[in-house]
């Protein structure tokens, strides 16, 4: 039997009600932190150069986060899988120590050209950025092992969980691997049946959750953010 509320309602009509509130106030305040951070005229530029290409690029909050994850750890050295048109290179440069280098891999050198033009418009010095083509799993083992304070993985999302043991590999102790985009656009909590790469961010998820190897948090900004700290 349902138990009418105060204003007539049953309990499972004020229970629905209630989260319909709920989830439009997440939605709202998702929104509210995108916005919060204001992005210049060469982050405009990027994302614009990014559309054209029909790439997808981190949300502003998303962005955000990087670049205060990036200045927590006082990053000297970060390595980014999928330079993209140059939006989250931009950020995590800007939270980067002013000596800092980005080491970045694309397998599309046009889309490098294309940052290189935005981190050129943000303001950065050329030696700010050393930019690799190529397949990721090609070049990483080719970079310094510990040699990295932040290792931001945002390329095939099928090959995540092969990231994430070349990240281990290339950040020093207390160094920090970030993933975007785990969330698949609500498909990786979906029970409903899921294509080979939200099954690939699931394991990603679990491996992150259980290593003894890492200290994980998942942050609900843009279509989500990975983020475990090397032990």
């Amino acid at each position: 039997m349902r138990v009418p509320g105060p204003n007539g309602y049953s309990h499972a009509q004020a229970t629905t009600g209630q989260e319909r509130v709920i989830t439009g106030n997440r939605q709202t305040d998702w929104a509210f932190a995108d916005a919060y951070v204001a992005e210049d005229d060469a982050l405009r530029w990027a994302r614009d150069r990014a559309r054209e290409a029909g790439l997808r690029s981190v949300s502003p909050g998303a962005g955000a986060a990087l670049r205060l994850l990036a200045a927590t750890v006082d990053a000297k050295a970060v390595a980014e899988i999928g330079t993209g048109t140059g939006v989250s290179g931009i950020h995590l440069l800007n939270g980067m120590r002013p000596d800092g280098v980005l080491t970045t891999v694309d397998t599309e050198p046009e889309h490098q050209q294309s940052a290189r033009q935005a981190f050129r418009a943000a303001g950065f010095a050329s030696n700010r950025a050393r930019f690799i083509p190529g397949r990721a799993l090609d070049v990483l083992p080719r970079l310094a092992d510990a040699g990295y304070d932040l290792v931001f993985c945002d390329g095939d999302r099928q090959e995540f969980p092969d990231y994430l043991a070349e990240s281990l590999r290339l950040l020093r102790p207390g160094g920090l691997v970030v993933f975007e985009g785990v969330f698949a656009h609500g498909r990786t909590v979906d029970s409903a049946p899921q294509p080979a790469e939200v099954l690939r961010l699931r394991e990603l998820l679990r491996t992150v959750r259980e290593s003894p190897d890492l200290l994980p948090s998942l942050l609900p900004v843009g279509d989500g953010l990975l983020c475990a700290v090397k032990r």
